[in-house]
């Protein structure tokens, strides 16, 4: 089983433990204050650290195992019930936190998992040990639709002909955009984003166009607007099919004649920078209606790059992840280096309906939550798009919500191969709903009934 060192000022309290954690086939030893810990610490896989200690408090403790490279995974069991402790240890590296008295089968399960989490550690991927080369601003990928969208970068970066990114929220439009301009001569020229669904249309114009003082209401001075203000490196138009179209008009006599003028204003200015636009919606689609002007349209669409979403590149997301990771690492000041094979077959299978940026997210939060250096699958939380396939009207007997939750929970459980931690984690219930519904339904770990 496992080496576990108990430190507590109590005696009683160190028998008890030892007793029961040894009945469970654990190899125990003891420590009674701050040194002994510190001292008893290199031959342990899990500490369980009271803070009220002689010698030092437990947080001394943390603080100098913090040091050193493989240090026992602890969990503090003390009687200190406030936010500010509980809120220290975690930030010093400890696993759980738990207030004594300790419920025994809450620190079975506490104990199990501390375990369990080490030992996925030695078994997991070291993803961003040294960052493998990536950089802030990389399109990340190995598949063969990713490496088309960097051959496409390369060739378009080279002029400055109209680009049309074409993809699902979430894919990275504004990446690719910004991959183009910095992979052009001039890089250092300015790179300027539009939402264009983040301004009303009258201020939409205005901020294109910029406007001269007495323009209209508020123009209380004269104001260069975003073409302006590119000179002669890149305009980003992202969502480009949100705009009205008065505005779509404009904007192609600007892009036809490289000429526009402030609003209120009769002089006219050159257009010196490339047009990159972008948007999620079907253009041509559009088009069709008469909601999107099709002169513009082919206009904008001189060169069109079209991003395709996570759901059809699973196989990138490890790449992915390793990238995402090194950057929010950085950004976090975290040290997740690790990623479980289950949670990473997890995301693999899920279906990132919000794409990349759904993944960073997710990533984000985990690494928040994390409180050693594994990504596991416990700290994955996945929306229900790898669950079922959707269910559509084919004149067949629709299933009833009773056995969509059985379908559900049994996927899950062959999932984690009978894994009732993990599975709960993944269901977001409690161990006793689980073992209740598994009774309910009559599910079987051999199979279903």
């Amino acid at each position: 089983m496992a080496r576990i060192l108990i430190v507590d000022d109590d005696r009683s309290i160190r028998r008890t433990l030892e007793k029961f954690l040894g009945a469970e086939g654990h190899q125990v030893t003891t420590a009674q204050d701050a040194p002994g810990a510190i001292a008893a610490a290199d031959g342990a896989e899990l500490m369980l650290l009271d803070l009220g200690l002689p010698g030092g408090s437990g947080f001394d403790v943390l603080s100098a195992l913090a040091e050193r490279e493989r240090p026992p995974t602890v969990c503090v069991v003390t009687a200190r019930d406030d936010m500010q402790s509980t809120v220290k240890a975690i930030q010093l590296g400890a696993f759980e936190y738990l207030v004594k008295p300790v419920d025994i089968d809450r620190l079975k399960e506490v104990v199990g998992r501390a375990l369990e989490s080490r030992a996925s550690r030695d078994h997991a991927t070291e993803l961003v040990a040294d960052g493998h080369g990536h950089q802030r601003g990389d399109i990340l990928g190995k598949s063969t639709a990713i490496r088309d969208v960097w051959k496409q970068i390369g060739a378009v970066s080279t002029t400055k002909a109209p680009v049309l990114i074409a993809g699902e929220s979430g894919t990275g439009k504004e990446l690719v955009a910004r991959a183009i301009h910095t992979s052009s001569s001039h890089p250092e020229r300015p790179f300027i984003a539009v939402n264009c669904t983040a301004l009303a249309p009258g201020v939409l114009e205005s901020e294109l166009f910029g406007h001269v003082k007495g323009a209209f209401t508020g123009a209380v001075a004269d104001r260069p607007g975003r073409f302006e203000l590119a000179g002669k490196g890149t305009l980003f138009l992202d969502e480009i099919a949100e705009i009205p179209l008065d505005l779509q008009a404009k904007l192609l006599r600007v892009l036809q004649e490289r000429t526009y003028e402030r609003v209120g204003d009769a002089k006219q200015l050159q257009l010196e920078a490339r047009i990159i636009a972008a948007t999620h919606r079907d253009l041509a689609a559009m088009v069709a209606k008469g909601t999107f002007r099709e002169d513009l349209y082919y206009r904008l669409r001189v060169v069109e790059i079209k991003l395709p979403p996570l759901r059809e590149r699973a196989g990138d997301v490890p790449v992915l992840v390793e990238g995402l990771l090194a950057k929010i690492n950085a950004d976090l000041g975290k040290d997740v280096r690790f990623v479980t094979p289950t949670a990473l077959a997890r995301m693999q299978a899920y279906a990132w309906p919000g794409n990349v940026r759904e993944l960073e997210n997710t990533l984000t939060r985990a690494l928040v939550l994390a409180k050693n250096d594994v990504l596991d699958e416990t700290l994955l939380t996945l929306g229900t798009a790898a669950a079922e396939p959707p269910i559509t009207d084919t004149g067949d007997e629709l299933p009833t919500l009773r056995e969509i939750e059985r379908r559900h929970i049994v996927r899950v459980l062959l999932h984690t191969e009978w894994n009732k931690r993990r599975a709960c984690a993944i269901l977001d219930i409690s161990r006793p709903t689980l073992d209740r519904k598994i009774e309910e339904y009559g599910l079987k770990k051999d199979g279903e009934p």
